[in-house]
């Protein structure tokens, strides 16, 4: 490799660099840049001349790095890290002027039970502020908040990874959620009842929820006869109100669908392992203000604490739009 002359080299280059690096696709690349693939060629193009090395090689599946692309990932990765950081260190975070997007990685369960509270108190304490929401698989989380590609998780990640900051919101527990009029009229579920039953089933790769609860019911000799299957859990609901199916869900995410009474929750006859819900940021961001004043909304918005508006344990029939944001206010942390 040539020595490199710094002044034909950019950021935007080594934006480049690690974009495709990270997605090993010259297409896929340019959308994650929001440009076109031949810019995204043409910057390769740049950079094989700046490090004189061809840096990714086509194959048939995908760009492989080359061994000198190997050597300069790491460092180039790391410098952006300290870049990021300077600028986060350099602007302090004040809610109220802020223009700032955050990136959240949650289910669409997740979504429904957080997205109503936390925008209503956005529109009142940083209304320039905007959320950007992903749904992306379990196993690719760590890797989006230490990349910057997202700023926050939410939910159950089986494994973080070390680096990751985790901050608890609660336990919760799976339950079993039927239609009002469903023709099975005990008060508890037993082990046959599970068994004769049928279900809509949420297969979602963006939750850690369903591999602990799949494998307690294996454990326990349950065989979930699946009807519906479904990619997401939005449908499932509206499925059961109309059918005999059943559903099995999160208890808080259950409470908040069934506010008007139309489903009848009961407990599970088996232990399952608890649920701990909680907001993921990563460590290489620990100085970024906005990401701090986030979490902390987050904490105070969705703890299981019983004085808290928008915990599971509120009063029942209490809903959203009956909390002002005055006493919102009183009850976020302060920035």
């Amino acid at each position: 490799m040539k020595q490199v002359n710094m002044t034909t080299v950019d950021l935007n280059l080594l934006r480049t660099f690690l974009v495709i690096w990270d997605v090993r696709s010259l297409t896929v690349a340019a959308d994650r840049l929001h440009v076109s693939q031949p810019a995204v060629s043409h910057a390769l193009r740049r950079l094989r001349e700046v490090f004189d090395d061809p840096l990714f090689v086509r194959t048939a599946l995908s760009m492989e790095p080359t061994p000198a692309a190997m050597r300069l990932h790491s460092p180039i990765q790391e410098a952006f890290a300290l870049i990021r950081g300077a600028l986060v260190k350099h602007v302090r975070f004040e809610p109220v002027s802020a223009m700032r997007t955050f990136r959240l990685a949650m289910s669409d369960m997740a979504q429904l039970h957080v997205l109503p509270a936390l925008m209503h108190v956005l529109s009142a304490r940083a209304p320039n502020v905007a959320v950007q929401v992903q749904q992306l698989p379990v196993d690719l989380i760590t890797t989006a908040l230490r990349k910057g590609d997202i700023d926050l998780a939410l939910g159950y990640l089986a494994e973080p990874g070390q680096e990751c900051r985790f901050d608890r919101l609660r336990e919760d527990e799976f339950v079993c959620m039927l239609r009002a009029e469903h023709p099975f009229g005990a008060s508890e579920l037993t082990t046959d009842d599970v068994n004769r039953l049928q279900f809509v089933h949420s297969c979602t790769n963006t939750t850690g929820h369903h591999s602990a609860m799949e494998a307690a019911f294996r454990n326990a000799g349950i065989q979930l006869n699946i009807a519906l299957q479904v990619p997401q859990f939005t449908i499932a609901p509206q499925v059961v109100a109309t059918t005999d199916l059943a559903f099995i869900l999160p208890q808080a995410i259950a409470e908040q669908v069934n506010r008007n009474g139309t489903y009848r929750l009961l407990r599970l006859p088996l232990a399952l392992p608890p649920i701990t819900v909680g907001v993921y940021s990563h460590d290489q961001f620990a100085e970024d203000d906005g990401i701090d004043w986030l979490r902390a909304v987050l904490i105070e918005l969705f703890s299981s604490s019983p004085e808290n508006p928008w915990s599971t344990q509120r009063p029942p029939g209490m809903r959203l739009d009956t909390v002002t944001a005055s006493s919102l206010e009183k009850r976020c942390l302060k920035a």
